[in-house]
Parts: structure tokens; C-alpha cells; sequence
């Protein structure tokens, strides 16, 4: 019985590993200062809004500065949630080219990204966020601004989750 238990302890710590991946930080060597943000629409839905909220309040409840949303950024991680849809994969594919297209578009100087897969809630995604050192670090970073999608797929109902931190 305990060497059973031991292996569902094993294969849950493994499944949320796999399920929900970070990526470090991409840099940008020299910044000339912020650019005004790309104007794109991004109608936040309300579990978005919900993980917006959970990820500031957390940062101030630790003495950092709440991050304001970047509509272009949100655009990109719709985009990458998108792509893993249509791929049936749950990567960072692409981080590199997405990172610098951000910087390019909005001079921003740092980059990072947290992804997660099949969280019923917002609240889900974050406390595994939390859990996970990689991830919590993308959080508690120094960043200036974020962007995030969650996007629903249509054939199995489970959510894709992009949350893309930038500094400017």
C-alpha cells in the first residue's frame, strides 16, 4: 500500500512538472527607454482578469509592485496558446522569436514566460505557479508589465495557459 501511495505521489509530482513550465528570461542588451504600447484590442475575459489579480496581489503581499497588462503582450500569448492548440503539444516553442518580437515592438529590456495546461480555474494555475521555484521566480521578478491568455480548447475543453512578463 505505501509503495502505491509512493507511486501516485510520483506520478502527480511529475504530471503538475510536465504540465506547467517556465522559460528564463530573454535579454535585451541595450534599451534606449519605454515605448509608448502597440495599440491592439484585447478583451480580457474574466478568469483572465481573475489571474491578473491573484499574480498582483501576491507581488504586493511580498513588498513588490503590481504589474500593468500590455495588450500586445496578451495578443502574443493568445497567439502561443493558439499554436499549441493547433500542435497538440504544451511547449515553449518559439519563446526565442516571440521574446524578440516583444522587444523589438516595445523596446522593452527582459522577457520571461510561464505556461500551464488543463487548470480548471485561474486560482489552479497560479498556486502551481507558486509551487513551482521556475515559475514563482517569472512571478516575483523584476518586471514592469505582463500580458496573459487563457484559451479554451474546442475539441477537449481543457485551458492553455500563456503568461508573458516584460520590463521596460
Amino acid at each position: 500500500m505505501t509503495k502505491q501511495i509512493s507511486h501516485i505521489t510520483l506520478f502527480i509530482t511529475l504530471l503538475l512538472t510536465l504540465l506547467s513550465c517556465t522559460n528564463d528570461a530573454l535579454n535585451k542588451s541595450t534599451s534606449s527607454g519605454p515605448t509608448p504600447e502597440v495599440n491592439v484590442e484585447y478583451n480580457y475575459t474574466p478568469e483572465e482578469l481573475e489571474v491578473i489579480d491573484l499574480i498582483n496581489e501576491y507581488r504586493t503581499s511580498i513588498g513588490l509592485n503590481t504589474l500593468k497588462t500590455i495588450n500586445y503582450v496578451s495578443v502574443k500569448s493568445e497567439e502561443h496558446n493558439n499554436y499549441m492548440i493547433s500542435n497538440n503539444v504544451v511547449s515553449h516553442d518559439n519563446f526565442v522569436a516571440r521574446s524578440e518580437d516583444i522587444i523589438k515592438t516595445l523596446d522593452v529590456i527582459k522577457v520571461s514566460e510561464n505556461i500551464a495546461y488543463n487548470y480548471k480555474t485561474p486560482q489552479a494555475a497560479v498556486d502551481a505557479w507558486l509551487a513551482s521555484p521556475k515559475h514563482k521566480k517569472n512571478i516575483t521578478g523584476d518586471y514592469t508589465n505582463f500580458g496573459i491568455s487563457i484559451t479554451k480548447n474546442p475539441i477537449n475543453g481543457r485551458n492553455y495557459y500563456t503568461n508573458i512578463f516584460v520590463k521596460y
